[in-house]
């Protein structure tokens, strides 16, 4: 499955007043996984950024006059997101202004770019209710380290969320099984045979069985309760 992380940055917090996108960073995902793959571009707004957006993201109205507008580099961003699932935090927001820029430049909306759109922030208040579910708080709450965040940034910001998100959601994963596999010389995949293999049989703790019920739980509550595993006998 293939996810991009997305995150931008503003001149304000109403695209419907005028405010327009600075900034634009995506990470990829692939099965859950960083790629490496990323798309990152600041933007000329032509016009300046509101005095408490800047004391956010720090990105002088100057820094980005030679910088290209999103009319520019708005097919280069369908492409890239072409077909994936959005992973967000604050959905919302994010969307709002990137569905003005786009129809702007006559292309559709997101939504009709993309598989779908998952919203962190909501996921976040299912799994933590009447916590903080900031960014910073999820990084914290998760053990993300977010020492480099001194301001905000999409491309930072995407990168971090993208490690939230994996956080927030493991043991999704957890119940698939894969053969075993080794490289030969020329790098070639090579499949063992563990049929022989005697294996102990390990009991749990009483804190393991604690933390397995939380994950479980965690996990129950990110799928809505779509889980099967506490209704299917063994």
């Amino acid at each position: 499955m293939r996810q991009i992380v997305l995150d931008t940055e503003t001149t304000g917090l109403s695209a419907e007043a005028g405010d327009r996108i600075i900034e634009i960073g995506c990470v990829e995902l692939v099965n859950r996984k960083l790629t490496g793959q990323h798309f990152h571009y600041y933007l000329n707004p032509e016009r300046e950024s509101h005095e408490d957006a800047l004391k956010v993201h720090g990105i002088s109205n100057e820094f980005l006059l030679d910088k290209p507008k999103f009319q520019e580099i708005s097919q280069a961003f369908l492409t890239f997101i072409q077909g994936a699932e959005l992973v967000i935090h604050n959905a919302a927001f994010d969307v709002g202004f990137l569905d003005k820029e786009l129809t702007s430049c006559g292309h559709e909306p997101l939504k009709n770019h993309v598989s779908q759109i998952l919203d962190t922030l909501a996921m976040a208040k299912e799994v933590y209710p009447g916590k903080r579910n900031s960014l910073d708080s999820l990084c914290d709450r998760l053990g993300v380290n977010n020492s480099a965040r001194t301001l905000h940034g999409a491309l930072l910001d995407a990168e971090l969320l993208a490690d939230v998100y994996i956080a927030m959601t493991r043991g999704q994963n957890a119940l698939l099984i894969h053969e075993t596999e080794t490289l030969d010389h020329l790098g070639n995949s090579l499949k063992m045979d563990l049929s022989g293999f005697s294996l102990p049989v390990v009991v749990p703790s009483e804190d393991e069985i604690q933390m397995h019920e939380q994950m479980l739980q965690d996990i129950d509550k990110v799928s809505h309760g779509k889980t099967l595993w506490r209704s299917v006998a063994v």
